[in-house]
């Protein structure tokens, strides 16, 4: 009993506290859990189970309330709308939309074949699988990560070492462009920075920066200390400035620690942060660090248990410190009543593209939640 009423006084305290906290904060509950939250539009995703058995594919209406600012009491639109629905046979551990289509290629992630799906129109509202791809330097069967190309032709670049990173032109099939390394090394992240110039990043924390435009190999950045077994990245890019290097790249490491870099020189860290979290799971799988599109100096972190953490880098310094978050979601650990810390953890999350403090975010119970969080902080994030 005592327990329990822990539990419930946890809770009461959460939701009170949630009134406070967000402008919005909406949830949904998916059949089965997913890890993948791609934007389709701005107020559209598409997300997808990584169930070993059949799995859904939706593309979901996020709840208009939400877009609502001036006259929410009169939207009745308040929950999650299905707008095209199909079924996959294997899990999804992957999914990219293709800019200017309406096309999804995904991943299996035990396996090299990357498929594509048509989501549909206002004419059909079924998600089809039209076609696949097979790349023939695949070299594991731990699945591929997947960048869509931001300009041009649609085509997607793909790999799961280093070594087999390839781009591929959807519509036929035909490699474009492969690099010239034979580096081992698993990938953990891949991501176009403009429209030849990709950033890879590698399990153990080296990052790789390419060009689709040159046949030579990508210029290679150790991770240094290497703090921690596994490492994935995040990177935000000036979509105003045609210059790669004004990007900005936060790798995020299972040591639970974040160094940030300028594409200008990657061998000198920004910034490096130990972040107040306490892992919950022993899997590296659902490790997500992303940047705010709309914010300066904001990211999230999320995948070592039930929250989501933001945090503020403007305060980061090059030596190795420790930092709280500016604000921490937790209300994937929030179900019927009962506050979880033990089994709870968060999946993926996403930002919105334009709406500065509105995120996604997705848990193992298969909830999907969309908040849009309250900066208390007096400096402006």
């Amino acid at each position: 009993m005592g327990e329990t009423s822990s539990d419930e006084n946890e809770f009461d305290d959460w939701f009170i506290e949630s009134l406070k906290i967000y402008n919005n904060i909406h949830e949904y509950q998916l059949e089965h859990p997913t890890r993948v939250i791609e934007w389709t539009a701005e107020k559209t995703i598409c997300v997808a189970g990584y169930s070993l058995s059949k799995n859904d594919i939706l593309e979901l209406l996020l709840p208009l309330k939400l877009f609502a600012d001036d006259n929410q009491g009169l939207c009745a639109e308040r929950d999650f709308k299905v707008v095209h629905g199909g079924f996959s046979d294997g899990a999804v551990h992957c999914l990219k939309h293709i800019p200017g289509t309406r096309c999804v290629v995904t991943n299996d992630g035990f396996s090299s074949k990357l498929l594509v799906w048509d989501l549909g129109g206002d004419d059909c509202d079924v998600i089809k699988r039209t076609g696949d791809i097979q790349p023939k330097s695949a070299s594991s069967d731990k699945g591929v990560k997947i960048a869509s190309g931001l300009t041009g032709n649609p085509c997607i670049l793909h790999g799961s070492q280093i070594s087999d990173i390839q781009l591929t032109e959807l519509t036929s099939g035909k490699p474009l462009y492969s690099v010239e390394t034979d580096t081992p090394e698993a990938l953990s992240s891949l991501q176009f920075v403009s429209g030849s110039v990709f950033l890879a990043c590698a399990c153990n924390g080296d990052l790789y920066v390419g060009d689709t435009r040159k046949h030579s190999a990508p210029q290679q950045t150790p991770a240094g200390g290497r703090e921690g077994g596994h490492w994935c990245m995040g990177v935000k890019t000036d979509l105003s400035s045609s210059d790669p290097s004004s990007c900005s790249v936060a790798r995020l490491s299972s040591s639970c620690q974040v160094v940030v870099s300028d594409l200008r020189n990657l061998r000198a860290p920004m910034s490096k942060a130990q972040l107040d979290v306490q892992r919950k799971t022993t899997s590296d799988n659902f490790m997500n660090v992303t940047w705010a599109p709309a914010l300066d100096n904001c990211l999230a972190v999320s995948g070592f248990d039930g929250m989501v953490q933001i945090y503020n880098t403007a305060s980061w310094r090059p030596e190795l410190m420790e930092f709280q978050p500016l604000f921490i979601h937790r209300g994937h650990m929030m179900s019927e009543d009962q506050f979880d810390t033990s089994s709870a953890v968060v999946t993926t999350h996403v930002w919105h593209p334009s709406r500065p403090k509105t995120v996604l975010s997705a848990a193992v119970d298969g909830s999907v939640h969309v908040w849009d969080w309250v900066d208390k902080a007096t400096a402006s994030c």
